[in-house]
């Protein structure tokens, strides 16, 4: 038997005995080559797999482990990627003669590891699923063609930005254009009023009680969220209810059902992980895959935890439910057992081959029993998936509510009030089961509020009640909210892009790329990812359009159930999409320039000076965006190229590009006036350069170099005053002539500090000396002493050995 992972294959040797002897195959024996043209369109998607050398020695154990065995049996994950792995081992074992007429080849699949579910496996054998494979081959083929033709355009057209795919670039615009969402949303002001009433002397409830209720309705129109949009209107309402008496229009009694939720699939388990235990989808994956594969929970025993872990099924075997529900009456009783078995049978849009829904192998597997024996995080996640297996078929969750209007005796202002407490917790007592080592990770319930509650229900219609404070709240609209990992992973299930097995591997290229990043759970987009998102939109439109991505993942679907022949499909495809890549292959880099210019001017230009875009150096150029001829660099600098050399600043804005920051600082800092100098009315500067910050006195001017001096010795360049830098740029000083040879002695500034220059001779000034103390004597004394060097190159002694012609 040859499955994917030793760990897999140490478990069910134990659990089959020495009639079989089970390897593994490491994952994939074989890929597509990494290159070009390893798939070829113009020969029927033929396609070129190469073997990485690790894998040559997996298969080679494969291959001496079948002499003189009866069966091979293929027990790859029961999914497309687990089919593939088998076709790929039985086409490189008959590569390699390896598979004689005597052996049997079998595919089994099994959704947990389990000595049962082994077993039971083996007892119903198959062949290989070709529907299956050609899907695989079909989405493999598809994303190769994708990425080996977009990325080299990349390359090209926007230098450094480094690959593109099919659902990753879908994943990529989704959280592009949501942060487009952001920077265009324009927050909007509203106002809340809400007052505390107390009961009349006379009423049961104490006079003290307070009831505090929100305005809904005014002037018979119910409110909605920006009906009170100033503080002006809100200061009218006040004064109204100050001045009106208020009576209990209405007392509503009601329920509400809150149904357990259903089981857990890739994309709930990842998302939950996510918020409540705050883990990555990676790492939840990774956790994941270790509880499916086999714990050792004694010296002997050792099994899977978890059943399959990529999974869009939410349904749970008949065997397993009944035992859950059983559980559920013995450990909370019956009362809080579902009255029948709870199915659930409704799947994720596309959803693919009809697993099970992630579950615990064995429910009576307490997460308390595993303490010391799975880690922390692996124990956490344990118990996540533990209480949610539970609850799925346990009762409803039932909450008690009261809803309180009360009125003006005009009948002109209608406030209302609320509150609820929990009638019956039902599902919720499995997240309260600390026993069982479960600490409260559930769907959070509406707050209850007992003592309001209590006071609402005894209000009875026509009850007199007194306004008390009227607070009046300020509020203002957000902006939708940026994607976190869960909430991503949510978007692309709704849509219909991706799979189970793609979402964690979906985050990571995206942040392997450096097109986003994650800061406190929340993705951002990198200025290099939006800038690949828009190329993409406006090129290949087809590649980034999100229905476009949801129907090929049905089309693939089709090709798994056998519906949809699956070169048929690519040859469809690729015949629009090549032309997609020829049109984009003869764009113009100055139409990239201009379309990326119009996107993102409002972040490529915001840090310049009031925002002009009159180029500050020759004053007749428009500063423009620019991408670099040279190395993966982006640009403002003036249209006038060559005339007028100025570059501005360097793109990426948002991003903390320390390669580029350090290649090329002159283009990190955007040229800062510090003044004009008195003399003669120039601008004073501060620039940054390739070695360092310097002041300058004067514009740029082509055929002119300005004065310049260097402050690279400080720290903090913000400190620096006009006054500093009118001081600095008086240098060089002539302190007079050496008396030896009537050449000039000067003091010079550089980046290195100040020194004392005589034709080729310099020396340092010590820090602890101020320069404006410096006499012609005092550098006459520091040119004779110890810390002298000699600049330029030594002249060289004739040699009158040498031949004149040589």
């Amino acid at each position: 038997m040859v499955v994917e992972s030793l760990t897999k294959a140490k478990v069910i040797q134990n659990y089959l005995g020495d009639m079989y002897e089970v390897l593994p195959s490491y994952g994939h024996v074989r890929d597509l080559a990494g290159r070009s043209r390893s798939v070829r369109p113009d020969d029927d998607f033929s396609m070129v797999w190469e073997v990485p050398a690790s894998a040559w020695t997996h298969l080679k154990s494969i291959k001496v482990a079948l002499s003189g065995v009866e069966n091979l049996i293929l027990a790859s994950d029961p999914d497309r990627e687990g089919e593939a792995i088998a076709w790929h081992i039985i086409e490189m074992l008959q590569q390699q003669d390896a598979l004689n007429e005597d052996i049997t080849v079998s595919r089994v699949v099994f959704h947990e590891i389990t000595e049962s579910s082994i077993k039971s496996a083996l007892q119903a054998p198959r062949e290989l699923d070709s529907n299956l494979v050609n899907a695989y081959l079909a989405r493999r083929a598809l994303d190769y063609l994708i990425g080996f033709s977009i990325s080299p355009l990349l390359w090209r057209k926007l230098p450094g930005c480094q690959s593109a795919g099919r659902v990753q670039s879908a994943a990529l615009g989704l959280i592009c254009d949501r942060e487009m969402e952001v920077e265009q949303f324009e927050p909007k002001e509203y106002w809340t009023v809400g007052v505390d009433f107390h009961v009349s002397q006379s009423h049961p409830l104490k006079n003290k009680t307070s009831i505090f209720s929100l305005l809904s309705h005014l002037d018979s129109r119910k409110l909605n969220q920006l009906s009170i949009s100033s503080i002006i209107e809100a200061e009218a309402i006040k004064e109204r209810i100050s001045s009106s008496q208020f009576k209990v229009l209405a007392v509503k009694m009601g329920k509400v059902t809150k149904n357990p939720p259903m089981p857990y699939i890739t994309s709930t388990l990842q998302q939950d992980s996510a918020s409540k235990l705050n883990f990555s989808t990676t790492y939840t994956m990774k956790l994941a895959q270790k509880l499916y594969e086999g714990i050792k929970l004694s010296d002997k025993e050792a099994t899977g935890l978890i059943t399959y872990m990529r999974t869009d099924g939410l349904n749970i075997s008949n065997e397993a439910a009944n035992d859950i529900h059983s559980f559920v009456k013995e450990r909370y009783g019956n009362k809080f057992a579902s009255k029948n078995l709870r199915k659930y049978f409704k799947k994720v849009k596309n959803a693919q081959e009809a697993h099970e829904a992630i579950r615990p192998t064995n429910i009576r597997r307490l997460p308390s029993s595993l303490n010391g024996i799975l880690d922390d995080d692996a124990l956490k996640l344990y118990t996540l998936i533990w209480a949610r297996t539970m609850a799925c078929q346990m009762e409803s969750l039932l909450i008690d509510t009261v809803q309180v209007d009360i009125g003006s005796m005009g009948g002109d202002l209608v406030l209302r009030s609320t509150g609820s407490k929990v009638g019956f917790p039902g599902y919720q007592a499995v997240y309260k089961d600390k026993e069982a080592g479960v600490n409260g990770n559930d769907d959070k319930v509406e707050d209850v509020t007992q003592a309001c509650f209590d006071v609402l229900r005894k209000l009875k219609v026509e009850d007199q009640l007194s306004s008390g404070e009227v607070e009046l709240r300020q509020h203002h609209t957000r902006p939708p909210p940026r994607y976190s990992e869960g909430s991503l992973v949510k978007k692309l299930e709704e849509l219909g892009i991706g799979r189970p097995s793609t979402y964690a591997s979906i985050m990571k290229v995206l942040q392997d790329r450096n097109y986003m990043t994650v800061k406190n759970r929340v993705l951002f987009p990198e200025f290099r990812g939006r800038m690949v998102s828009i190329f993409l939109s406006h090129h290949f439109a087809e590649v980034a359009d999100y229905s476009f991505t949801a129907d090929m993942e049905n089309e693939l679907d089709n090709v798994s159930g056998g519906v949809t022949e699956w070169k048929g499909l690519l040859r469809d495809y690729w015949s629009r999409f090549s032309k997609y890549c020829d049109l984009a292959t003869s764009t113009d880099i100055r139409q990239v320039e201009k379309m990326l210019e119009e996107k993102f001017g409002h972040i490529l230009f915001a840090s310049l000076p009031d925002q002009s875009r009159v180029c500050p150096s020759c004053s007749r150029g428009t500063l423009k965006f620019k991408v670099s001829r040279f190395g993966a660099g982006y640009f403002i600098g003036c249209d006038q190229h060559p005339s007028c050399k100025h570059i501005s600043s360097t793109v990426f804005p948002d991003e903390e590009d320390e390669s580029h920051a350090s290649d090329n600082p002159e283009k990190s800092f955007p040229p800062k006036l510090l003044g004009y100098c008195p003399d003669s009315n120039n601008k004073v500067l501060l620039k940054n350069g390739p070695y360092g910050f310097y002041v300058q006195l004067g514009d740029d001017t082509h055929g002119y170099t300005p004065k310049r001096a260097s402050v690279a010795e400080v720290k903090d360049v913000d400190s620096i005053t006009l006054e500093f830098a009118l001081d600095l740029l008086q240098y060089p000083l002539t302190l007079g002539k050496h008396p030896e040879d009537k050449h000039p002695v000067i003091l010079a500034h550089s980046k290195f500090g100040f020194s004392v220059k005589h034709r080729r001779t310099i020396a340092p000034v010590p820090k602890s000396v101020n320069p404006k103390s410096i006499t012609l004597q005092t550098g006459l004394k520091l040119l004779s002493g110890k810390n002298v060097r000699r600049s330029g190159r030594p002249k060289r002694k004739p040699n009158t050995e040498e031949s004149l012609f040589d």
